[in-house]
């Protein structure tokens, strides 16, 4: 990820409703929402949620699959990893013990045992 797509990224997700939005999407994986389910979630008109979508989907944290006459939207787990890889590169200068605290609080959501059927295979 360069400078520009950690940007989008980062102003996509600052305004409350994508970041609740992302936030629904990154609890419903692997299924994912309907757009017309995160619009009555996040108590917004279909349209808005449209409009919030494209803009976290342009911004590379959000994607979508149709699914017969609904559209399924799903956080980008692959752009959620470089997003936080592109922010947390060259972490403390390399100091290993200062990073340590971060590393572990990102631990007890990424473990095999709390992932179960969630963890997805990368090549």
């Amino acid at each position: 990820m360069d400078t520009n797509q950690a940007i989008a990224a980062l102003s996509a997700l600052a305004q409350s409703t994508r970041l609740e939005t992302f936030r629904l999407l990154v609890k419903a994986e692997p299924d994912g929402v309907p757009a017309g389910e995160l619009a009555k979630l996040v108590d917004v008109p279909q349209n808005t949620m449209s409009a919030h979508l494209g803009i976290l989907q342009r911004a590379g944290v959000v994607r979508s699959d149709r699914q017969s006459r609904s559209i399924i939207y799903r956080a980008d787990l692959d752009g959620l990893r470089a997003l936080t890889l592109f922010l947390l590169k060259d972490c403390c200068n390399g100091n290993a013990e200062l990073c340590a605290p971060l590393i572990a609080d990102l631990m007890p959501c990424c473990t095999a045992e709390t992932a179960g059927s969630n963890t997805r295979k990368t090549s």
